[in-house]
């Protein structure tokens, strides 16, 4: 069974009434997914392109207009199973401040077991394996507002954590840090997934993030543009650029290369492919 299933999702946040007119505006317009138990997705697109208002449907925070969304098998417009969804998609926003609740970390990491109804003993025992599976643990006992950008969005991927959901969307969790407080959420997120075992799916506009995941979904005006692994999706650099959207740098760089008549066969996503395709074609 997947984790996530998507099917033939349309939403628009107009009213019944303008729905019924047929003049309003989808957001989400016949999408259609799968997320693999233990997969790490990336799902990227500009501004607009609705990938913030599917990742909400991910754990029925929106429900759809048409079309249906599963999550293990359980229906998010079925109103009894809202919880147990909740429970086993965590979502983390794009600005931690909106998720932090208490004026210490482990009492905020701990805030969303006690609302489960988790015995105290096992509250403490969940708050220490979260924030130690995220490099935190140190901080434990400090005050949030003293955290820098990165460390808040470690704090709240915890507090997700901490509930023990077997799939964490992130919601553009690096897009107000700083390029260290980025690589410590990344690197906290690929150790989510690669030690733990927890599905990832994260929505991005950053390409090179986008690269370290097992598939890509790029969606552009509601809908799917392409989807494939990270080699599959940014190869097709034309198609991407067509729709306004980047490619990583140093796919970039030898796109541009092999305009200009540098015999470059096949496109790097990293620096170092990148280096490496470079030492071929010009040593």
């Amino acid at each position: 069974m997947n984790q996530i299933d998507v099917k033939d999702l349309v939403f628009t946040y107009e009213s019944p009434e303008e729905l019924q007119q047929n003049i309003c505006d989808y957001v989400i317009n016949g999408v259609s997914l799968t997320v693999e138990k233990g997969e790490f997705l990336s799902v990227i697109g500009h501004n607009g392109s609705g990938k913030s208002t599917l990742s909400k449907h991910l754990n029925a925070i929106l429900l759809p207009t048409g079309g249906k969304v599963f999550v293990e098998g359980m229906d998010t417009l079925d109103e009894d199973k809202c919880y147990d969804i909740r429970r086993k998609v965590g979502l983390v926003l794009q600005n931690p401040d909106n998720q932090l609740v208490a004026s210490i970390v482990e009492e905020d990491v701990a805030f969303g077991p006690e609302n489960l109804g988790v015995e105290p003993s096992e509250i403490r025992k969940r708050v220490d394996e979260a924030l130690k599976a995220v490099g935190m643990y140190e901080y434990r006992t400090f005050a949030p507002h003293k955290l820098s950008g990165g460390q808040k969005q470690r704090v709240a991927i915890a507090g997700i954590l901490a509930m023990k959901p077997d799939c964490i969307v992130l919601d553009e969790p690096t897009a107000m840090l700083d390029p260290k407080g980025r690589e410590e959420v990344l690197s906290a997120i690929h150790t989510l997934n690669k030690d733990h075992g927890i599905t990832i799916v994260l929505i991005t506009h950053n390409m090179d993030e986008a690269v370290t995941s097992d598939r890509v979904i790029v969606m552009d005006g509601g809908k799917i543009l392409t989807e494939g692994t990270p080699k599959e999706v940014f190869s097709q650099v034309e198609l991407l650029k067509k729709h306004r959207l980047d490619v990583p740098q140093s796919t970039e760089l030898c796109y541009k290369l092999r305009a200009y008549g540098v015999n470059i066969k096949e496109l790097p996503l990293n620096i170092d492919e990148c280096v490496n395709v470079l030492k071929e074609v010009l040593l």
